[in-house]
């Protein structure tokens, strides 16, 4: 294979990944946060639920093989970490960061490991050049005689500049770990909505005249082969779109009927979770946790989101918080 082929093979990857950290997936364009829990939040029925919105969902697998001994050492050990202001008590609000921190444990796992790819001067920070130059170097370098390589490269590099400039809120031109994450993740934070909406209507609309027709929203998610009949589902969409998507009933999705329908509110689960952990191991009612309380209740507590230590060590869970 020549120089050429290889840079080209190479740019051609690289576009395949650019396309993966920066486009929302067309099969995934509601954003809603991860449900604590693949369970049913029934305590009548057992508490996995809570042992996996303490844990997290993978964690919660490796603190299920614990002997008994080893989940209280393990389980004091968490209490230590979570009771952050080291005044003996788990508070409310030391109890829902934790939960709402271990939750987000993917998100964070996978800016890591772009984080180390992208901070080529390592100097804690990822500078635009610096990411332009990981993601776009190949084609920023070698001239390419396939037209529709370069009109997708450049889109591509518009749209990921467009996002680290919403991203980077301080306008320095360098993104911190959490500009980063917002970069990467943007359906995460307020002030990147717009972003999110933006990129969802520019990915549908066809004919780009800022809306979306149903036939684009369908065509987003289906498209026949020849001879092909839709679907019933196809048909439930169109009802979908008809009935709850257009707002207006003008025939299309504008900006705010695609935040509707992409970013939708939700309820705090998180919160809920650890008011819940709360009442139902603070036998003195005084609101917060003290690790005896905890300790009498470690059956419970064991199997709840509590614990979500898993198969981490102490040392790496403390310098995540």
């Amino acid at each position: 294979m020549g120089q050429k082929m290889l840079l080209k093979s190479l740019v051609s990857l690289i576009l395949i990944l650019g396309v993966a950290v920066a486009v929302p997936a067309k099969e995934k364009r509601v954003h809603r946060h991860g449900d604590l829990s693949d369970h049913a939040h029934d305590d009548t029925t057992g508490f996995q639920y809570d042992h996996e919105a303490f844990l997290g969902k993978e964690e919660a697998k490796t603190f299920d093989q614990l002997t008994p001994e080893e989940s209280k050492e393990k389980l004091g050990k968490i209490v230590d970490l979570i009771d952050t202001d080291k005044d003996g008590f788990v508070s409310h609000a030391e109890l829902h960061q934790w939960i709402k921190h271990r939750q987000r444990r993917y998100i964070e796992e996978n800016v890591m490991k772009h984080w180390k790819e992208y901070d080529q001067n390592k100097d804690g920070k990822i500078g635009w050049e610096e990411y332009k130059n990981t993601t776009y170097g190949y084609y920023l370098d070698e001239e390419f005689d396939d037209v529709e390589d370069k009109s997708s490269y450049k889109a591509m590099l518009t749209r990921d500049e467009r996002r680290f400039r919403s991203a980077d809120r301080d306008g320095d031109g360098v993104a911190t770990k959490d500009e980063f994450t917002a970069f990467l993740h943007p359906e995460e934070y307020d002030h990147m909505k717009a972003v999110v909406i933006q990129e969802t209507v520019e990915d549908i609309d066809k004919n780009r005249d800022g809306k979306i027709s149903m036939d684009e929203y369908i065509g987003d998610m289906f498209t026949p082969e020849k001879g092909e009949s839709e679907p019933d589902w196809v048909l439930t969409e169109k009802k979908h779109f008809s009935e709850f998507r257009d707002l207006n009933k003008d025939g299309f999705l504008d900006n705010h009927e695609v935040a509707e329908w992409i970013l939708p509110g939700e309820i705090d689960h998180t919160d809920n979770e650890a008011k819940h952990l709360i009442h139902e191991t603070d036998t003195d009612k005084d609101g917060r946790l003290s690790r005896s309380e905890v300790m009498d209740k470690l059956e419970f507590l064991k199997t709840s989101t509590l614990t979500d230590y898993g198969g981490m060590r102490v040392d790496e869970v403390h310098d995540e918080l």
